[in-house]
């Protein structure tokens, strides 16, 4: 079946059946995942799968419905419950289609490689890499390895004269295991998602993370209530700039849900910190040529060096700002709506080691781990449980556990006053080691 053909087919019968104008968003998935436990299969899972979406306006009223038969009946009905579920909706004169812009290509979406590589070496790959991480003597049990793959093809057509699609293509590999001293038990993992099968780490690198996680942690004391530096590890910065993320949405800036609404152009953060959504980056996780509307995507300076920039908005979003998309509308797939999302986020790096930043602070917290939902988009309050090693005099001297940190986003982002160079472009959200001059720490 023609999948480009059919999207624009059934964009031709939705303004056929009533709507005004028309969208149809076609995703066709194939899913493999493997999962190893002492060594033995678990499972084994493969399938395929697709479905089409149809978001339908009809006098400004907005209608949306979606199936998996690709059956003439089936896409006729749902195509007809659309436009039924837009003459029942409230008119919004922000429900508009973007408009056709061309795309370029953007190198290292799909691997074919991925496919064909027999299924019993992805099994091995998983159950050597639960081999390897067990081989430390301080790790005592496995929580478990696996090998992922996903093949996904979308195709977009609207009545504004888009019709387009690309194809992309991931895979992963992931162990766990715990460690054990006594009464004390903890867990250690490390997971690695590629583009392309030939650049996922190696087993042993992974296998050596994941059992040094798990043991590493083993023995905590608790520090007393202080303020002091808070160096935050690049595996938890998200837990810090997701809040401000959410609070970059063009939609959450309308709403006034937002603390930094009112604030562009001014400056918010340190200047060291210049934060970046590159939806075109060459392998990224979360690049694609076009969003979830057909938008092109672009690489944007959210924040540079401390003073914002931009948000980030869809089409909907942008028209209710007075402003145009910046190709950030984000799809969960053909049985949603397009809300609002960026694509491979990172924070410049900076110029400085992470041994650096430790050996220059007296005191303070390597942040390891951390509960809760970081800066609070809407009034920039953050707080939450804490995890990893205490500095005292340049150097860790041992676990923490049990700990709180808390602040605001204007005193934390204003002193972040040292930036790694340690930054990891295969992730989707990448920040260095950044370290906090200070910080309120609750501990006994």
């Amino acid at each position: 079946m023609n999948y480009k053909d059919l999207t624009e087919k059934l964009v031709n019968k939705c303004l056929q059946n009533g709507a005004d104008e028309a969208e149809v968003y076609l995703q066709s998935t194939r899913n493999l995942s493997i999962q190893i436990l002492n060594n033995e299969i678990e499972t084994i899972e493969e399938a395929s799968s697709h479905g089409i979406g149809f978001r339908v306006f009809v006098e400004g009223r907005m209608g949306f419905s979606h199936c998996n038969d690709f059956s003439d009946h089936s896409l006729l009905e749902t195509l007809k419950r659309a436009i039924a579920f837009a003459r029942l909706t409230t008119p919004d004169e922000n429900n508009v289609l973007p408009g056709n812009s061309p795309i370029n290509e953007i190198a290292g979406l799909y691997d074919p490689e991925i496919a064909d590589i027999p299924m019993e070496r992805k099994i091995q790959m998983a159950q050597e890499l639960e081999v390897l991480a067990m081989k430390d003597p301080r790790v005592t049990k496995s929580s478990g390895s696996g090998f992922g793959e996903s093949e996904t093809e979308i195709f977009i057509a609207n009545s504004k004269g888009i019709s387009k699609n690309y194809k992309s293509s991931t895979c992963g590999l992931g162990v766990s295991v715990v460690a054990e001293k006594g009464d004390q038990k903890n867990t250690g993992g490390e997971n690695c998602t590629r583009r392309y099968f030939s650049d996922l780490d190696s087993l042993e690198d992974m296998a050596a993370k994941a059992s040094k996680e798990a043991w590493e942690m083993l023995d905590p004391r608790m520090i007393r209530t202080q303020r002091a530096s808070v160096i935050f590890d690049p595996d938890v910065g998200r837990s810090l700039l997701g809040g401000l993320i959410t609070a970059l949405n063009g939609e959450r800036v309308s709403q006034g849900a937002s603390f930094l609404r009112d604030k562009i152009n001014e400056k918010v953060t340190s200047d060291l910190l210049t934060l970046v959504d590159d939806g075109r980056r060459e392998k990224g996780l979360n690049s694609s040529p076009f969003d979830g509307e057909g938008v092109p995507t672009m690489r944007r300076v959210l924040i540079d060096k401390g003073v914002i920039k931009g948000f980030i908005y869809n089409t909907s979003a942008a028209r209710r700002a007075g402003t145009e998309s910046t190709g950030n509308a984000s799809r969960g797939g053909f049985t949603s709506l397009p809300g609002i999302g960026t694509h491979n986020v990172y924070l410049e790096a900076g110029g400085i080691t992470r041994n650096e930043i430790i050996a220059s602070t007296g005191r303070g917290l390597l942040l390891k781990g951390v509960t809760g939902y970081g800066i609070n988009p809407v009034n920039g309050n953050f707080s939450g449980g804490a995890s990893g090693f205490w500095i005292e005099n340049g150097e860790m001297v041992h676990p923490v556990k049990g700990v709180t940190i808390a602040g605001t986003a204007d005193e934390i982002l204003n002193n972040i006053d040292m930036l790694g160079s340690d930054l990891d472009m295969n992730r989707s959200f990448a920040a260095p080691t950044f370290r906090i001059t200070e910080m309120q720490i609750g501990g006994m």
